[in-house]
């Protein structure tokens, strides 16, 4: 799954798109409400209700667990690309207790992007972040995008890698460091 293409994953669209039917004011103070009362484990910027909601469509046979075929079908739905294999990787990755799927606390911290430590997400973006960076250069260029892209069967041109880089580049120099890639994959 190659999030740099869409700038956002096909899972935050989904829950973009099921979040949007709420009316704003009911947004706002739940917003509100949210701040008040953080977690024990830091302040979400997602709300569970809403998760529950996007998960609840994800599971397609509501047998309480997302499978990868559930997963690849709903990521298609989103005009996403999802092949079988990415897809149960997905489920492989977030899947804690071992049994094959994604139940809803697993489905909770892939949104949040919850999958350990931060120094481990780190280590592990770091390795992702490597593949894209020419040898050599310290950031993600709209060469090396394209070369990383069509490495993974995704053609798109470097005029469509600039405006990719673009999207996430803080400091408008026309590449990706390390930390906009970051910012980029949350």
């Amino acid at each position: 799954m190659t999030l740099a293409k869409n700038q956002k994953s096909p899972l935050s669209r989904l829950y973009k798109k099921v979040s949007k039917k709420r009316s704003e004011s009911s947004r706002n103070l739940e917003d509100e409400a949210r701040t008040s009362s953080s977690s024990s484990s830091g302040s979400s910027s997602l709300n569970v209700d809403e998760l529950r909601t996007v998960f609840d469509y994800m599971d397609a046979n509501s047998d309480g667990k997302i499978s990868g075929e559930e997963l690849q079908s709903c990521v298609s739905l989103l005009g996403g690309a999802l092949s079988s294999r990415e897809a149960e990787e997905v489920v492989k990755i977030s899947d804690v207790d071992g049994d094959g799927f994604i139940d809803f606390g697993e489905f909770l911290k892939l949104m949040e992007g919850e999958d350990g430590n931060d120094e481990e997400r780190r280590k592990e973006l770091r390795v992702a972040f490597g593949m894209y960076v020419m040898e050599g250069e310290e950031f993600i260029t709209a060469a090396s995008l394209r070369r990383t892209l069509s490495r993974l069967g995704e053609s798109c041109t470097v005029d469509a890698c600039k405006v990719m880089i673009r999207g996430f580049d803080q400091n408008d120099d026309g590449v990706l460091s390390f930390d906009e890639f970051v910012l980029m994959m949350r």
